[in-house]
């Protein structure tokens, strides 16, 4: 298939509306195949640090002095943690790597507003061929019975056909694919779909939480934790955002009808603490909290993570052997990687990152012909469901090129 061919494919599924990103090619024609034991075992890891994850939460949620004196969040972050009950996951993607040694490596997790969803089942289904298997052939059923699970666990009323509201950032186009993808399987499922921003909630006469005034049972939340929160620059010098004010009439709504068992939140506010990447720094240095198994893993599977705030000599650090990343950048940004860059510039950055906001993770090798390949394990309540495989030279950003994955049979 070329790539015309390709793109003229995807564009005709109506739910991915460009093939090129920059006049580049956003997709790659010959998929990747893995063994089936490379697979199981990229899904084991991604699972088994999601279960270090849901031991951190239960950590935290029991030590609430960590809220403060280890992870510095803010008030509005705590309320929607606190509030939470400690519940943080429905769907996550953890980013997983195969090193030059063999080894794998999870450089973090997704837990937030997780992506990528529409470009791995569409580009699966549209390279299929007969003598491989999809990993990703049951996402939309897995992802779907959680959801509906999620809400006949919560809410106090459950309803045989829902409302879903998908809330999402509407003036930002890249996860457009993504909302319309969630549309379909929602609606094939007899469910009403709303779609709308966050200022775009209200109340109704009844007091029920409504969007574009239709009321509603479901909130699916793809609008990242940190922008219903105050917004402050990880950076000491950083230029304060335009909207630095907390959503705080729409959190209260949200929080409100959730706990009156009114309204199911996916993903749960309680991912605030779990999308915070200062997790990987508290897994290292409290070790000794998590089980046995768990600090298998984490040694396993998680580079060697630091607090900025724990490091006394940011000089002995040598720049080509880490990675400086803030707790909540996304996508490559604010991702800073040492031997990618000078030595000013790293002693720079250093100096200008608020050191309680940033992490210096230990720098792995997973670079073969000049590329670096991210295995993008989805977990859908704690079980390893898709892969989001991405193709890039330095780190992975929206510049990335995705990649079909089958597995031999």
């Amino acid at each position: 298939m070329t790539y015309a061919e390709l793109a003229d494919a995807i564009l005709k599924t109506g739910i991915i509306s460009d093939a090129w990103l920059n006049g580049a090619e956003r997709f790659r024609t010959e998929p990747i195949i893995l063994s089936q034991h490379t697979y199981n075992a990229l899904c084991h890891a991604a699972e088994a640090i999601g279960n270090a994850y849901n031991e951190l939460a239960q950590i935290v949620w029991n030590n609430p002095i960590y809220l403060d004196d280890f992870f510095h969040l803010t008030p509005f972050q705590k309320l929607m943690w606190l509030s939470s009950g400690g519940a943080w996951h429905t769907i996550a993607r953890l980013d997983v790597f195969i090193t030059n040694d063999q080894r794998i490596q999870i450089c973090e997790m997704n837990s937030d507003t997780p992506s990528g969803e529409a470009e791995a089942v569409i580009l699966n289904q549209i390279l299929q061929q007969e003598n491989l298997l999809n990993p990703n052939e049951a996402f939309e059923n897995t992802f779907c019975e959680a959801v509906v699970q999620c809400y006949q666990k919560t809410v106090r009323e459950v309803k045989p056909k829902p409302t879903v509201a998908i809330v999402y950032p509407t003036d930002l186009p890249e996860d457009l694919s993504m909302i319309e993808l969630y549309r379909r399987w929602f609606e094939a499922r007899g469910m009403t779909v709303v779609l709308g921003s966050p200022r775009n909630l209200g109340k109704n006469a009844q007091g029920k939480i409504t969007l574009f005034g239709t009321e509603i049972d479901i909130l699916y939340r793809h609008y990242k934790t940190d922008w219903w929160g105050e917004r402050e620059s990880a950076w000491l010098d950083g230029e304060p955002f335009e909207d630095p004010e907390p959503l705080a009439t729409e959190l209260f709504w949200l929080i409100e009808a959730e706990h009156a068992k009114e309204l199911a939140i996916i993903n749960p506010f309680g991912a605030v603490l779990t999308q915070n990447k200062l997790t990987m720094a508290f897994m290292w240095k409290y070790l000794s909290l998590f089980s046995p198994e768990n600090q298998k893993a984490i040694r396993a599977y998680i580079p060697e993570t630091l607090c900025i705030s724990d490091v006394l000599d940011k000089a002995s650090f040598k720049k080509d052997e880490w990675v400086l990343k803030s707790d909540y950048g996304c996508e490559g940004e604010e991702v800073i990687i040492g031997n990618h860059i000078s030595e000013e510039l790293w002693n720079a950055s250093l100096e200008k990152a608020n050191p309680n906001r940033w992490i210096l993770q230990r720098y792995f090798e997973a670079t073969k012909d000049g590329e670096t390949t991210n295995y993008g394990i989805y977990l859908v309540a704690g079980r390893a469901a898709g892969i989001f495989t991405r193709v890039s030279k330095y780190a992975t950003d929206y510049s990335a090129q995705c990649v079909a994955t089958f597995l031999k049979p």
